[in-house]
Order: C-alpha cells, then structure tokens, then sequence
C-alpha cells in the first residue's frame, strides 16, 4: 500500500531541477548567457546533474522561458482573488507581464539564439500566455468593465507595445501609461 508520498530521491531530483532553473533564470536575466560549469556551482550540483536535466544548452533557454512564462500565468488567478478585475488586469500588466520583460532582456537574446534554427518559440508557451489574457479578459466582462466583442488576442496584441519599452528608462511609469491606454480602449461605455 502507498501512502501518496513522493521518494525522497525524487523529492531531490524536483528540487534539483528548480535550483538549477532559478540559477539559469539569474545567469540569463544578468548576463544572457549559460555555462552549465557556473550553473552547477552555484546551483549546487554536479554538471553531470545539469546534463542530466537538460542536455543542451537550447534544452536549458526554453525550460527557464517556460518556468517565467508559468509564473506570469500562475500569478492571474491570485490577482483576480485579491482584486477586483480591472485593478488586477492593471497590477498583471504593470507589476508581472512589463516587469518581466524588462528584467528578462538577458533571456530574450538566449531565446532568440536558441529558438533560431526553430524560427519560433514554443507553442504551449504562447497557449498559455493567452489563456491568462482570456481569463483576464473574461473576468472583466463577467464584471461588465471591459466592453462586448475584445478578443484575447486584440489584447495580447495591444500588450505587444509593452516590448518597446526602454529597460533604462522610466519603464514603469510608461507601463503604466500604457495600461491605462489599454484600459481606456477596453472599458465598457456607458450607456
């Protein structure tokens, strides 16, 4: 009979993995690179364990995009239960989605170059990203705050002028200003 309990051998090997995808995420948001030498070390595992985990370099880029990508989806249904829709649309925007991709400039050139022969990046990556934005979406008609007939993906596009934010500049205020614009494109009118 078992007890559900997961081996602690197998335990290891989950928190081993996550050590060395939070230590890649760091080398790649600092530096864009990764060397599995200096992953290991700091991670505190054999290189043979990083190998082992992931065999490639390229296997390492998309694994921590996925990982960043989850925890911007995994974060919406905590906003939505803390805010009320159209303040956790706004906070998702200004406060995750912008954050993180003016902190993650470093993964985006190691995506680039490990999704080049590719051409594109993971689909269930994209997936998930558009269902955060329909739940979002869906939440704030459910509250009638956004206007009838936006689809998710009018919105991911217009979050695409996120990407053109300077990372060396005022890019939260801008963020912000772009939310509101957003916002005021997506709000219901009065009748």
């Amino acid at each position: 009979m078992t007890t559900g309990s997961v081996s602690p051998r197998r335990a290891d090997t989950r928190r081993n993995h996550e050590r060395i995808l939070a230590v890649a995420a760091a080398s790649l948001a600092d530096t864009g690179e990764v060397s599995f030498n200096t992953i290991a070390k700091q991670a505190e595992v054999g290189v043979g364990t990083v190998y082992r985990h992931f065999p490639t370099p390229e296997a390492l880029i998309l694994a921590v995009y996925r990982r960043e990508v989850r925890q911007i989806v995994d974060i919406v249904p905590v906003l939505l239960e803390k805010y009320a829709p159209e303040q956790a649309f706004r906070v998702w925007v200004t406060d995750h989605v912008a954050h993180y991709m003016m902190t993650k400039k470093g993964l985006a050139d190691a995506l680039r170059r490990a999704t080049a022969s590719r051409g594109e990046l993971p689909v269930d990556a994209y997936e998930d990203m558009l269902g955060a934005v329909t739940t979002m979406l869906d939440a704030n008609l459910a509250a009638g705050t956004v206007r009838r007939g936006l689809t998710p993906m009018l919105l991911m596009r217009g979050m695409g002028g996120l990407l053109l934010l300077d990372p060396n500049g005022n890019w939260q205020r801008e963020a912000a200003d772009l939310a509101d614009l957003l916002w005021h494109g997506m709000a219901a009118q009065p009748s």
